[in-house]
């Protein structure tokens, strides 16, 4: 039932009342072919169905480009071509599977959402021109100390155990940020988070392993650094930190890694600035608790981002190591955003100069690495449909070109690829943190041709 207002009083007619006519709306209950309809129309359109039915087609797109790729001739001598095979397009077919059920309709930006963060972007860009954040990014990041206080309890993932370590982190926006309030509303970030495998002596060197976008659960961080082989054979304390909005950061009932990139890019920028305030959080902790032993770091996916910002702001790192690494946000929403979600961006202002200006103070490919180059070293697959190959090949340029590894596979397949196993082993031992498995003899230095 309506009300529908159909006149109101004139000038000449007494001042009555409007006049308000109901209208009856009997509407018949929906007939089964209406209902399937509806349903079959509801999930033929969702974002993950048609990205699901293209992820064939995009796959059969990519070999066939790289087909063409191969047969070129190759005039920069540290390129390394992906060569067609069987096992890579079914690794390009898994990532795009995967970036398809990313895709979530209830995600999707409102016309407020684009409004506000058009608004809150162009914020920012005044506010860091004016504190000179944008010719020194740099000097938009505060140096944490040591947690001083923490806690640690006994823990077990897919038989490892493990200890939960837990502590205040100070990180706040600085004042004036746009959405710092809304920032720190969300209360379970508030709490940092690790999992810690620790030797007898505490003094053994340490790496700090960083997990990807959507993780921050132990029984996946501990698998998918391997963390019981980085423990038991190579000899090292291991600790992998939770990414702010990441599994026990998260608040409850939302997807572990949600907010953490969306339209929202200051959201984003907080983020990354307290994933690196964190992160050294921790290695301040593991340096106090091991009397200044070494530390190095390593990151995946998204982790490959925050090592690679931790990189340049932390000195004395005795390693960074940079696997599968996204390093330009901006360009994984204009890769992976549908076209109307970007047109409005653009329209509004969430995306654009200022846009990327504002970035720039989280961004690894602007920042300098701290570390010498012989220290530095990155990993990746050629056939990386999620953060790709080129945003790799990106930091493996601004880090001039270190020891580099390329393997023929996608996002996740680096997990079963032996090279790349063999590869961060090496760089472990190369960089004094460990005497390889069992006490072997430590590797020599890897070059930057390593494939």
């Amino acid at each position: 039932m309506a009300a529908v207002k159909v006149g109101d009083g004139g000038a000449g007619d007494g001042g009555d009342e409007p006049q308000l006519v109901e209208e009856l709306r009997v509407q018949e209950p929906s007939s089964p072919p209406v209902v399937a309809y509806r349903a079959a129309r509801r999930f033929f359109t969702d974002p993950r169905t048609v990205g699901v039915a293209q992820a064939g087609p995009r796959t059969a797109a990519f070999m066939a480009r790289t087909w063409a790729r191969s047969r070129e001739p190759v005039a920069d001598p540290h390129a390394v071509p992906a060569r067609p095979s069987l096992g890579l397009a079914v690794q390009v077919l898994l990532d795009e599977l995967l970036i398809s059920t990313m895709k979530n309709p209830r995600l999707l930006p409102r016309r407020a959402d684009y409004e506000r963060a058009g608004v809150e972007v162009a914020q920012a860009f005044e506010l860091y021109r004016e504190r000179g954040w944008l010719e020194d990014p740099e000097s938009y990041h505060r140096t944490p100390g040591a947690p001083a206080v923490w806690s640690t309890r006994g823990e077990r993932a897919l038989g490892q155990p493990y200890e939960h370590l837990s502590f205040e982190s100070d990180y706040e926006p600085h004042r004036g940020e746009p959405g710092r309030e809304r920032w720190l509303e969300m209360d379970a970030n508030r709490t940092a988070h690790a999992w810690v495998l620790r030797q007898a002596d505490p003094g053994r060197p340490w790496v700090v392993c960083v997990h990807g976008f959507g993780t921050g659960a132990p029984f996946l961080d501990l698998r998918a650094f391997r963390a019981r082989r980085l423990h038991s054979e190579l000899g090292l304390n291991v600790a992998v930190p939770v990414l702010p909005l990441h599994g026990p950061r998260q608040q409850a009932g939302v997807a572990s890694g949600e907010g953490f990139m969306s339209i929202d890019l200051v959201d984003t920028v907080h983020a990354l600035a307290q994933s690196a305030w964190d992160v050294r959080s921790l290695i301040a902790w593991a340096r106090l608790i091991g009397r200044d032993a070494p530390v190095g770091i390593w990151g995946l996916s998204l982790g490959g981002y925050v090592a690679s910002l931790v990189a340049a702001m932390e000195d004395g790192l005795a390693c960074a190591i940079a696997g599968i690494p996204a390093t330009d946000i901006l360009d994984l929403y204009h890769r992976h955003s549908p076209p109307a979600v970007r047109k409005r961006a653009l329209e509004h202002g969430a995306l654009g100069p200022q846009a990327t200006a504002v970035q720039n103070v989280v961004s690894p490919l602007v920042l300098r690495p701290k570390l010498s180059r012989d220290r530095r070293f990155v990993f990746a697959g050629l056939g990386d449909r999620m953060s790709t190959s080129g945003q790799a090949h990106r930091l493996w340029e601004h880090w001039e070109r270190p020891s580099v590894a390329w393997y023929p596979g996608g996002h996740v397949g680096f997990w079963w690829v032996g090279s790349v196993n063999r590869f961060v082993t090496e760089a472990l031992v190369s960089c004094g943190l460990s005497a390889g498995p069992s006490g072997a003899s430590p590797a020599p230095s890897l070059s930057s041709s390593e494939t």
